[in-house]
């Protein structure tokens, strides 16, 4: 259970400003902003989380496990590599089944910097953490 506050109570707060408004208001406005939907790697129970995400000039949008810069990635991360086939998006009013593919190297690197410089957050989670922060790249697929 909840209590007013805490993370899940946010994390609410914010869904229902995407799905209501196609965006976030306050500080989220300066991020495009998606629900990801994955499935719990350990509990097989459905997960949500909104995130701000990267448009690639192609059909591939970028997704980042920075969790706030914390030494470990984002549960949603693991959820969504366990359980890559179950991983759908919310953009707007449309929701669609995505293929999940983990980048790394240069193209990980240079997807990343993109983020860090057009946000100085994710430039501090880089800073913040040792882990090289991952990046999801997601395609739109028919289920």
């Amino acid at each position: 259970m909840s209590t007013p506050g805490d993370e899940t109570d946010f994390h609410n707060d914010v869904i229902r400003q995407i799905r209501e408004n196609g965006a976030v208001d306050g500080w989220f406005a300066q991020f495009d902003m998606l629900i990801l939907h994955t499935v719990g790697a350990k509990s097989g129970q459905p997960r949500q989380n909104p995130m701000a995400y990267q448009k690639s000039d192609g059909d591939e949008i970028y997704v980042f496990a920075s969790n706030n810069g914390k030494d470990t990635s984002s549960a949603w991360y693991h959820n969504a590599l366990a359980n890559p086939e179950q991983v759908a998006v919310e953009i707007g009013s449309a929701r669609f089944g995505v293929r999940v593919r983990e980048l790394h190297g240069a193209e990980r690197d240079r997807i990343y910097a993109t983020q860090a410089r057009r946000f100085e957050n994710f430039a501090e989670y880089e800073r913040k953490t040792t882990r090289k922060i991952p990046v999801l790249g997601l395609t739109r697929v028919e289920r």
